[in-house]
C-alpha cells in the first residue's frame, strides 16, 4: 500500500510517501516539505502566533493535495514538540480538524524516542546489539537505549536546536557568553538523565539520527547525501569540538555556505552543536554512526506491524 506520512514539526511539516507492505523496508516514493519553524513562531506566552496557525493550516492543505496526486491510500498525521508543548496547542488542533479534516496525533517526547529507536534498531538489524540512540529535533533531545526493538530506556529533553536558538542564541553571530551560558545548561539538563542510561552497561553501538547529526556528520567530512543511504557516515566528537567554536564565530549566512548546511537550518545548527557535543561527551561517546532512518520511519513501522 501507499502510505504518507505527515509529521508537523518544530522546523518541518514534512509529508512522506513510502511504499510499504508488512515484512519488507518502506520505499520512499516522494518527499514534500514545508519549513515553518514552529519552535520559532511562539509569542511571550509560548503561544504558536496566529501567522504560524494560518501557515500551518495552509501548509497541511498543501500536503494532503500532494498526498492525493500522488496516490496516497492512508495519511498518518502527527505532531511533535512545538505543537505539543505551545500553551495553545489544543485550540491549534482544532482549527487544523476544522479547517483541513485533519486530526493530529501529539506524539509524548517518550513516543518520539521509542519511535525513533525502532526505527535505528530495524535500519541496523539485531546484530547491533545494545543501542544507544540520540535525536536532536527542533524542538526537543530524544535519548533511547535497549537491546530489543522497545528501549529500556527512554527521554525526552526540551534541548532542540530551534528551541535553544530562539529563547537562547539572539545575537548573529551570538554572543561569547550567551554560547558559554546555553553549554552549561545543556550539560546540566542532560547530565540529569545519564544515570537513568548507564546503570543498562556500555552500548555496542551509538546512532545520531536527524537532520542536525546528519549536517553536523557532513561539515566534518562524511560523505554527501548524493552518495546513496548506505554509505556508511559518522561523527567524532573530537572533530565535533573543533567544529563548535568555528562554528559561534559564524554568521547564519557563513553557516549556510558550509557542505550540507541548508539555508533555512544554518542559524540553528550552532545550538544543535552545543547539544550533540554535550550528549557525545557526558555519555562518554567517542564516535557515532548516522541512522538515515528516524522518527517518520518509526510511525511507518508501527503501522505496518499492526496491520493483519
Amino acid at each position: 500500500m501507499r502510505l504518507g506520512v505527515l509529521d508537523v514539526g518544530s522546523n518541518t511539516v514534512h509529508l512522506l510517501v513510502v511504499d510499504a507492505h508488512p515484512g519488507a523496508r518502506p520505499l520512499p516514493a516522494y518527499s514534500h516539505k514545508a519549513e515553518l519553524r514552529l519552535a520559532e513562531l511562539l509569542d511571550a506566552r509560548g503561544a504558536i502566533s496566529e501567522d504560524g496557525v494560518e501557515r500551518l493550516v495552509a501548509t497541511v492543505r498543501e500536503a494532503l493535495q500532494v498526498a492525493e496526486d500522488k496516490g496516497v491510500e492512508s495519511v498518518l498525521p502527527f505532531a511533535t514538540s512545538a505543537v505539543r508543548e505551545a500553551t495553545n496547542g489544543e485550540d491549534v488542533l482544532r482549527r487544523v480538524a476544522a479547517e483541513t479534516e485533519v486530526e493530529l496525533q501529539v506524539l509524548s517526547g517518550e513516543d518520539e524516542a521509542r519511535l525513533t529507536f525502532l526505527a535505528a534498531r530495524r535500519w541496523l538489524g539485531w546484530s547491533a546489539g545494545r543501542l544507544l540512540v540520540l535525536d536532536i529535533g527542533g524542538g526537543s533531545l530524544e535519548i533511547a537505549y535497549g537491546l530489543d526493538e522497545d528501549p529500556d530506556a527512554a527521554v525526552s529533553l526540551p534541548l532542540g536546536a530551534g528551541r535553544l536558538t530562539a529563547g537562547d542564541l539572539p545575537g548573529d553571530p551570538p554572543e561569547a557568553e550567551d554560547v558559554r551560558t546555553l553549554r552549561r545548561r545543556v550539560r546540566a539538563e542532560i547530565a540529569k538523565v545519564v544515570s537513568e542510561f548507564t546503570r543498562y552497561g556500555t552500548p555496542d553501538r551509538v546512532v545520531g539520527t536527524s537532520k542536525t547529526f546528519r549536517q553536523l556528520a557532513r561539515i566534518a567530512g562524511a560523505a554527501r547525501s548524493a552518495e546513496g543511504l548506505y554509505v556508511q557516515r559518522e561523527l567524532t566528537r573530537k572533530k565535533l569540538e573543533e567544529w563548535v567554536p568555528r562554528l559561534a564565530a559564524m554568521s547564519a549566512q557563513e553557516r549556510g555556505t558550509l557542505p550540507g548546511v541548508s539555508e533555512g537550518r544554518s542559524r540553528q545548527l550552532l545550538a544543535g552543536a552545543l547539544v550533540a557535543e554535550a550528549a557525545m561527551d557526558l555519555f562518554g561517546v567517542e564516535t557515532l554512526e548516522i541512522c538515515p532512518w528516524a522518527l517518520r520511519e518509526g510511525v511507518i513501522l508501527r503501522r505496518l506491524d499492526h496491520l493483519p
